[in-house]
């Protein structure tokens, strides 16, 4: 029961932490990696995010739709596909892209004080590992992702 403790622990705290970091730009720590990853990748399809994120497809649209309502992404019907949508960065995105991935950053630092290099490191592998695991307990399957292999974009 202690890991099950300590994370429920760290998930609840870093939200509380991230969400008033996040406030200034009107968004919250639900939709932090949504908004980094339409930076990242105009025209991402809406449908793809299913694939990369380990999130209910209900969330993923309800976070779209508060993101749109923010100012901060655009949705455009897929011309290959009209029952899909692409979604694009606003200006208002992209003027926000670098702090909100400064704020992760900042907060993952805060997560991981006091860890040498390598603990960080193994660490983020133990604990993807172990998300991996309960995901895999559920026949949830998602593809890699560039996050996943320990470059830090805050998603």
């Amino acid at each position: 029961m202690k890991i099950l403790k300590w994370l429920s622990v760290a998930d609840r705290f870093y939200k509380i932490y991230l969400d008033k970091q996040l406030a200034p730009f009107g968004i919250n720590s639900s939709q932090h990696m949504f908004l980094l990853k339409v930076c990242d990748s105009p025209g991402i399809l809406q449908d793809a995010l299913m694939d990369i994120f380990y999130v209910h497809p209900s969330n993923i649209v309800r976070t779209i739709l508060a993101l749109e309502k923010q100012g901060m992404i655009v949705r455009t019907p897929n011309n290959q596909d009209k029952r899909t949508w692409k979604l694009y960065p606003t200006a208002r995105a992209l003027a926000a892209y670098r702090e909100v991935k400064a704020i992760c950053d900042r907060t993952e630092a805060v997560l991981l004080k006091g860890m040498g290099e390598g603990d960080e490191a193994l660490f983020a592998d133990l604990l993807m590992r172990a998300g991996k695991n309960i995901a895999a307990e559920l026949h949830v399957e998602r593809k890699e992702e560039e996050f996943d292999g320990g470059e830090s974009s805050g998603i």
